[in-house]
């Protein structure tokens, strides 16, 4: 892995972390969304284009995109997708600036929390592993997007079933799935590039990279609107790096350290690392009037 794709990802996280307050006030001023059939999807992805704020965190999402793409073609997808968690970091003087109040003793605590569990996952995992390049498998792909196919549509209808802040989760969750799976395309398809143009081009990965990749923003500005902030970022902030590094391993066979010393340390890291990022995402969800509960039909 080359150390560029580390400052690389630092950098796209940072551009996501000034696009998510700027989604979410746009997803305020959205109408609510009426429900799951197509002119109801429709009519909200409508009023949701024409929103000034979320065109301008489009524009930068777009930017964290292609760094985040350029990072993966030089990095392992379950190493750079973790990085994308210190976006919460960056937020954290942002957001406080937005509102005019000091950064709390307890913030910067899960934030060490973070950095400590985020830090540590990466140098157990990667020390003295060599850098591979592998290709997706194409029997795991299969079996990983029907599975993805079957969760989302699953976290979806019990969101339309849930209220308030229960359906932010459940509608996070599925966000940070699809957001693991947009990466994982993304992937696919700077790996692709270096075969020729002819060889990309002619792949299903490119097209089904922007398909999933739209399906990714609706969820999101779904799980926005759906509930507040500090019930949807940390379930999309702790699901799409667990979800990236399982699809890292087990479609892209990349390799991390599997010692049973290794493997504890990464599992009490990643423990760290979710605490941390739920708990940060959770102080810094932006203060909501009521909720609103997601229509059943």
């Amino acid at each position: 892995m080359s150390f560029l794709a580390y400052p690389i990802a630092l950098t796209a996280a940072a551009t996501f972390a000034v696009a998510i307050p700027l989604a979410h006030r746009a997803a305020d001023r959205t109408p609510e969304f009426g429900g799951f059939r197509p002119r109801q999807i429709a009519s909200f992805v409508r009023a949701t284009v024409r929103n000034k704020w979320w065109l301008v965190g489009m524009g930068l999402n777009v930017l964290g995109f292609g760094l985040n793409a350029l990072a993966l073609s030089l990095g392992r997808l379950a190493v750079v997708q973790p990085l994308l968690t210190t976006q919460l970091l960056f937020a954290l003087p942002m957001n406080h600036w937005l509102r005019r109040e000091p950064i709390k003793p307890i913030e910067l605590r899960w934030s060490a929390v973070l950095v400590a569990g985020l830090s540590g996952f990466l140098l157990i995992a990667t020390t003295g592993v060599p850098p591979t390049h592998n290709t997706a498998d194409r029997g795991q792909a299969i079996a990983a997007g029907a599975l993805v196919i079957l969760v989302t549509a699953s976290l979806a209808l019990a969101a339309r079933r849930a209220a308030h802040s229960t359906a932010a989760r459940l509608l996070g969750a599925a966000t940070g799935v699809l957001f693991a799976v947009t990466a994982s395309l993304n992937k696919e398809c700077t790996g692709l590039i270096t075969q020729g143009p002819v060889t990309l081009l002619t792949s299903w990965q490119l097209y089904a990279l922007p398909l999933a990749a739209v399906v990714a923003i609706l969820f999101n500005q779904l799980a926005y609107q759906a509930g507040p902030l500090s019930a949807s970022l940390p379930a999309i902030a702790v699901v799409a790096p667990l979800i990236a590094i399982l699809l890292g391993i087990t479609v892209f066979d990349e390799s991390l350290r599997h010692s049973p010393p290794a493997i504890i340390g990464q599992v009490v890291s990643l423990g760290l690392l979710a605490i941390g990022t739920i708990n940060l995402a959770r102080l810094e969800g932006v203060p909501e009037d009521q909720p609103k509960e997601l229509p059943t039909r």
